[in-house]
């Protein structure tokens, strides 16, 4: 057996297609492992329920940890949740981030307190080969959550394509979204055993962004 893993997992094209290559690189995922907003209940970042996470861990066949946090304690949770891990035979981390410096350092940051190696299987991809590549795998994922200081309510709902990422960058956004400019939520592909069905329960609107009502 490989490397036993725990990903850093939020729902998304990217946390998933880290995934996808941490798996085909030999390393054995024990477990996805989500932040959750304590006072909300959803995946901090991409406002992903718990129930659609648990449907991601049971088609995936991989344990899902919740780790429940606020904006004040995020960063030791996180890690207490590492230590966690850690003690359950994770050697080692796996995070979706692509060339973001600031992003990679803290990730690294987080596994060096707690003594676990960090894995980056996309960094320094070129972005748009990498939705490419998520694409061509056959992955299924809805933009959750755009930026309106970027993309319309237009894009919600909508299956990442060759031909949404052309509409994307018409836009003047980055194709994969690196800069916040839309989430989204993976809900079939190759790691699945069973896609998930989405229901859609409408939009909420939040300051400049809207999310998805999705179950």
């Amino acid at each position: 057996m490989g490397i036993k893993v725990v990903v850093s997992f939020s729902g998304g094209k990217d946390s998933m297609l880290s995934l996808h290559k941490a798996i085909s690189q030999g390393y054995e995922p024990i477990a996805l492992m989500t932040t959750v907003n304590k006072n909300k209940g959803d995946s901090w970042f991409h406002d992903i329920s718990a129930n659609l996470l648990k449907q991601v861990s049971s088609a995936t066949s991989i344990p899902l940890l919740l780790v429940e946090c606020d904006g004040d304690n995020y960063e030791s949770i996180f890690e207490a949740a590492l230590k966690n891990m850690k003690n359950l035979g994770a050697e080692a981390c796996v995070f979706g981030d692509i060339d973001i410096e600031h992003h990679r350092q803290w990730g690294e940051d987080r596994c060096k307190n707690t003594e676990l190696k960090a894995i980056f299987p996309l960094w320094q991809e070129e972005r748009e080969a990498l939705v490419k590549e998520f694409i061509d795998l056959g992955y299924k994922a809805i933009i959750k959550k755009v930026n309106l200081k970027n993309m319309n309510a237009d894009f919600l709902g909508e299956t990442l394509s060759y031909d949404l990422l052309d509409k994307i960058r018409e836009t003047g956004s980055d194709v994969c979204g690196e800069n916040g400019e839309y989430h989204t939520f993976v809900y079939d592909g190759p790691l699945f055993s069973k896609k998930i069905n989405l229901k859609n329960t409408g939009e909420v609107i939040n300051e400049n962004t809207l999310v998805l009502g999705v179950y």
